[in-house]
């Protein structure tokens, strides 16, 4: 007679201790040969199957042996064979289906036969095993739960953390840190798809190029890629059961640049898919009539662009993109510190407004401090107020919640402002930089369209065209320096004398011109502007231009 063999484990600590599925197989086949079945078919059952692929293959067995005619199932035990009711259910159907066939499932350990002939006793027995083993499925995912929970409250994922991190520590007190390799990669391909120059598919290309690959080593895909930059986990966050919760592990992207992320891949326009001849301002200048994209279009050689009209709208100019490029000139001028001086002067200007905001990171990290202790003693006093019995415990619940929000909220500020501590001269610095050299780094003969399109994303955040004249709306940074930079030009613009060269005024911060504009210079979310640059220098931003400081 025909027999199949069917090998299942459910965990690694299983296969560890002796079930392997190899040992079911060899301890099968012994008794298969010794009862003189001949073995035609294994079906083998990993613990890392999803239940899904679990009922798949059994449904695949049973009508393996219905076309083979094979009558004989050997397994084990009965908890390896089936965990539920529905699974039972259809093992007995298999049986009763033809019953001169003399159908028969063998239980090795259990010494047990389902066939027809069983006795009432006996599928009592069966009934009773198939019970218990549907309760050991259910406590076991009951147990997974509650340690998933904990996992979690600890602050840590309950499974494989995504790209670009790695597991350590033994069983129970793993936790996930940075992937070195990997871990610089999902910085960049979180900066690149914040400028807005690349759909999900130009990324997945680009960032293949640059050596990111998925743990198969392979290309990490469009959805997949999609996947990854909606998660949270990269920003110091949990996502599980559509709830997210903090968690311990070190950040590889702050948290203003996920929410551009965010807001760059649900909005309507799309990212400018790549083509080989992609015009600079593809998505990136609007209609100021009716608000439709601008779209481009390639005429013996020449970018023009124009208005679909997907919206009543009366424009109907066509705009080379050399013409719109000379309107450019004038936009970059307006932000640009018009010498080296100046910018020095600025330089001179950031360090000292600097140095009072250093006194008043003191005073607020004393204040902070002072909340987190403040929060802490009073968590352990209504704790030694619930062990005396003096309060409830419904009203301790909801006092220890709310003092512990306080004390996350205080721990996370603190947090923040020794981040913005750090960032506020770099990014005052690298603004001005960058404005001085946008000109340059754009009129640049070896400036490439990429190149064009990740500065003109740095500057505006949208561009309206309409009658001929380019409207611009300026990022965070950029706009601060629309206003910030014409007061410091004019007020400390070079004077000839005919022999020597001079400037109008000395520089000091309490200049009357500079002082109210360096009083908004101090309210500046320089975190924000920080993350929308995402670099620490233009010779980082451009270096195939090999720009002059």
């Amino acid at each position: 007679m025909k027999s199949i063999l069917f090998c299942r484990v459910s965990s690694k600590e299983q296969e560890e201790t002796g079930y392997s599925l190899d040992a079911q197989e060899k301890l099968l086949s012994e008794y298969s040969e010794k009862k003189g079945f001949k073995t035609v078919k294994v079906f083998k059952v990993s613990e890392s199957a999803s239940g899904k692929m679990v009922r798949k293959l059994f449904m695949e067995m049973f009508s393996y042996a219905n076309k083979n005619k094979i009558s004989i199932i050997c397994c084990e035990k009965i908890d390896r064979l089936t965990r539920n009711l529905k699974d039972a259910s259809l093992v007995q159907d298999w049986i009763e289906e033809y019953k001169d066939e003399d159908r028969e499932v063998h239980f090795l350990k259990e010494s047990f036969i389902l066939n027809t002939n069983t006795k009432a006793h006996e599928n009592l027995v069966w009934d009773m095993k198939v019970a218990i083993a549907r309760f050991y499925t259910n406590n076991l995912s009951e147990e997974v739960k509650k340690g998933q929970k904990e996992k979690i409250s600890q602050g840590w994922l309950p499974t494989r953390p995504p790209l670009g991190y790695v597991t350590i520590g033994e069983k129970g007190h793993k936790t996930h840190i940075i992937d070195g390799g990997k871990g610089s990669f999902i910085l960049e391909m979180f900066e690149l798809y914040s400028s807005g120059n690349y759909s999900l598919s130009a990324l997945s290309d680009v960032m293949y190029e640059k050596g990111l690959r998925n743990s198969a080593g392979k290309k990490v895909g469009r959805s997949r890629m999609h996947v990854l930059l909606t998660d949270p986990f990269y920003y110091g966050m949990i996502r599980w059961n559509n709830k997210v919760s903090q968690g311990k592990q070190k950040a590889i992207v702050n948290e203003d640049l996920f929410i551009t992320v965010q807001n760059k891949i649900s909005r309507k326009t799309k990212s400018p898919l790549y083509r080989k001849h992609l015009p600079v301002f593809k998505s990136k200048i609007a209609c100021g009539e009716c608000g439709g994209t601008i779209a481009w279009e390639n005429q013996k050689g020449n970018w023009y662009g124009h208005c679909n009209h997907y919206k009543e709208c009366e424009q109907t100019e066509w705009w080379r993109q050399e013409k719109t490029e000379e309107f450019l000139s004038p936009l970059f001028n307006d932000v640009a510190p018009k010498t080296k001086k100046v910018l020095s002067i600025l330089e001179k200007a950031i360090k000292e407004s600097h140095s009072n905001e250093s006194e008043h990171h003191e005073s607020t990290q004393k204040e902070l401090n002072s909340q987190i202790e403040k929060s802490q003693h009073r968590i352990e006093a209504i704790y030694e107020d619930k062990i005396d019995g003096k309060i409830t415990s419904d009203f301790y619940e909801k006092k220890f919640t709310e003092y512990t929000k306080d004390k996350e909220n205080a721990l996370k500020a603190l947090q923040k402002l020794d981040e913005d501590n750090t960032k506020y001269y770099e990014a005052g610095y690298a603004i001005h930089e960058l404005a001085s050299k946008a000109s340059e780094i754009y009129n640049s003969p070896k400036a490439t369209t990429k190149d064009k399109r990740l500065l003109l994303s740095k500057i505006f955040s949208n561009l309206l065209i309409k009658d001929q004249e380019i409207k611009p709306e300026y990022t965070l940074a950029f706009e601060f320096l629309k206003e910030w930079t014409p007061v410091v030009n004019e007020t400390f613009e070079p004077v000839n004398n005919g022999s020597t060269e001079g400037y109008k005024s000395t520089f000091y911060t309490s200049h009357p011109t500079v002082l109210p504009v360096l009083d908004k210079f101090r309210t500046v979310n320089w975190k924000k502007i920080k993350s929308e640059l995402q670099f620490s220098g233009i010779l980082d931003m451009f270096p195939s231009l090999a720009l002059q400081n």
